[in-house]
């Protein structure tokens, strides 16, 4: 037997449920950067297309392309991260929602053959997080290049965005008020975006001013909660995946396991945390490159399975990053894409 990271697709679809009912009447964009947050991107946009996810926010092409595989070409698919002209000519190619914060971007896509149908261009305005964006002092600009690419029909502005730094309300606040002066002034330009979308998971579940047409959710659908917030039963969500590890060896009062920090649990959580074995929670002592060493209990066999964190275990993702300092969704996206993925579900499957 070997390490595994088990994914419950029904607790998944559990999730979903909660997402559109908290964020209604807006629509939810399911993000799945990273392989789906390590959950598997196959499986968890297969699931999610399933239980009527129609928005899939997908960070770069390669991904965007991946989803559209698995889904076919009614879906919306939006990627942000576009490195420049062959991005972008992939990106139309494949039918992608085209995150644009750069007028460098804009330039480069009015120097690309005119496509058959316009790209789907999703404006953004920098509203103080300085990810990427437009700067408000370039917005007009911005938006004269894109009312060319308007009319020559090389593009629709189809989205405005913004990323909020979710730190404060009162700084969400100002972002917002810059987000609603941006949609003003493209609609005076008389460039009204069909959808905006500013929210991400936590402003979303709280703040429903934030909501506009669509809310990027990635880490809640997950069950993944956010490091110093709410925990998971106040969200209404609940983990979906869990890492289990194998005993190896049994040694007097401690057992070794076939997981370590080349997996993805960093070095630093020793001696922090318990992972849930048969008899309960045990202390995790080390952790080495490829195993780690838990105090052991009576009648502890090699093959015994015991869950390191998630679903099942004595502590979450968050649990761990905050333990270090980070965030939780890092801890779940360390999970090596090495260590195999096992699929439990009863839910619906998409029709082949």
């Amino acid at each position: 037997m070997s390490a595994i990271y088990q994914v419950d697709l029904d607790a998944f679809a559990r999730n979903l449920a909660r997402v559109r009912a908290a964020i209604a009447p807006a629509r939810h964009m399911l993000v799945v950067k990273d392989d789906a947050y390590a959950h598997g991107l196959e499986r968890i946009v297969e699931r999610a297309w399933a239980e009527g996810v129609e928005w899939f926010g997908a960070f770069d092409v390669a991904t965007g392309r991946a989803v559209r595989a698995v889904v076919g070409p009614e879906a919306r698919i939006f990627v942000w991260l576009l490195g420049g002209p062959q991005d972008l000519a992939d990106g139309i190619a494949d039918d992608l929602d085209l995150g644009i914060g750069d007028e460098a971007l804009l330039d480069d896509l009015a120097h690309l053959p005119v496509p058959s149908t316009p790209a789907r261009v999703h404006l953004k305005i920098d509203t103080g997080l300085h990810r990427n964006g437009i700067r408000p002092e370039r917005w007009s600009a911005a938006l004269e290049l894109l009312s060319g690419l308007v009319d020559s029909g090389v593009a629709r502005f189809e989205g405005l965005w913004s990323h909020i730094a979710e730190a404060s309300d009162a700084d969400d606040d100002d972002a917002r008020e810059i987000f609603l002066a941006a949609r003003s002034t493209a609609v005076a330009a008389g460039l009204s975006p069909t959808f905006s979308h500013l929210a991400a998971s936590a402003a979303g579940f709280a703040r429903a001013p934030f909501r506009e047409d669509l809310v990027r959710v990635g880490a809640f659908s997950y069950g993944i909660r956010p490091a110093g917030g709410p925990g998971e039963a106040e969200l209404g969500i609940e983990p979906i995946g869990s890492l289990v590890a194998t005993v190896t060896d049994v040694d007097a009062d401690r057992v070794r396991v076939d997981i370590g920090h080349l997996h993805g649990v960093p070095s630093a959580l020793a001696g922090r945390f318990s992972a849930t074995t048969p008899a309960g929670p045990r202390r995790v002592l080390a952790i080495e490159p490829t195993t780690s060493v838990i105090d052991g209990w009576p009648g502890a066999a090699e093959g015994d399975e015991v869950t390191v964190f998630g679903r099942g275990g004595a502590a979450s993702a968050t649990d761990l990053a905050e333990m270090i300092d980070t965030i939780g969704e890092e801890i779940a996206l360390r999970v090596s894409p090495n260590i195999p993925r096992r699929y439990t579900a009863n839910g619906p499957r998409p029709a082949q």
